[in-house]
């Protein structure tokens, strides 16, 4: 794959990507392998090597599937989602708009473009979040979530090892073994993936308990999982299984 165009030659860009690779494989001593394992020590690598809180990578896609398929750690991992539960976030953005969103200071007090998952995410000890889409031209599948407790920009060197990871994550989704030798798709990115499937039944099961829209079973669906601090994915299996209807939360 071509080097991402960050203005400083191929030079400086080939020796970016030989430093991350052997930070991904500084991090490969866990035993975890396949491609949610090299996401993994991805996450950490990058996370370490520009001192962050964390990373995460997500997977998303144009008919809306999306889920956490790895961070850093598990902590990272639930901020992570919280831009899928109230549906709203830098990673959105990024996705939709093939470019990176910098965001240095989520509580800057210019006004809050990601109503919920800014106060969210302050609570859980971020405060700043940086979205770094992974595409090859107007082809995208996911985006790479740098996480810092202090707020404050990226510089110029920090911005170019963030594209450079993000090049490798794109290149690990393309060009890695998604499925096991019989054919399954491997068990974490499995989870991800199937996640919004199981939203997308709760939701469904919504329209008709409570009679509304499908906009409006999610948006309910939203509301009542970032009222209560839960996961979205989590309430959506509590729906599936009949243990909550949301009828008493009209």
């Amino acid at each position: 794959m071509a080097p991402p165009d960050d203005g400083d030659g191929d030079g400086a860009w080939l020796t970016r990507y030989r430093l991350a690779r052997r930070l991904m494989a500084d991090e490969a001593e866990d035993g975890v392998r396949g491609v949610a394992g090299s996401l993994e020590h991805l996450c950490r690598g990058l996370a370490k090597h520009l001192s962050l809180r964390g990373a995460a990578v997500s997977l998303m896609s144009e008919a809306g599937s999306q889920g956490v398929a790895a961070a850093s750690d598990h902590h990272i991992k639930g901020v992570d989602e919280l831009q899928f539960t109230t549906g709203v976030g830098p990673c959105h953005d990024a996705f939709a708009a093939r470019r990176p969103v910098l965001t240095a200071d989520l509580d800057s007090g210019s006004g809050d473009p990601w109503p919920g998952y800014t106060s969210a995410a302050i609570d859980a000890g971020v405060r700043a979040v940086f979205s770094f889409p992974l595409h090859v031209g107007a082809v995208a599948f996911g985006v790479l979530d740098l996480y810092a407790e202090q707020p404050g920009p990226l510089n110029s060197k920090q911005v170019a090892m963030a594209l450079t990871f993000a090049q490798i994550a794109t290149e690990t989704l393309l060009d890695g073994h998604l499925t096991s030798p019989g054919g399954d798709l491997e068990p974490i990115l499995e989870v991800a993936m199937d996640s919004r499937a199981e939203i997308h039944q709760a939701q469904g099961m919504l329209m008709v308990s409570l009679q509304v829209g499908p906009t409006e079973a999610l948006a309910r669906m939203r509301a009542y999982a970032f009222a209560h601090d839960r996961p979205l994915i989590e309430l959506a299996k509590e729906i599936i299984a009949g243990r909550d209807h949301l009828d008493d939360h009209k």
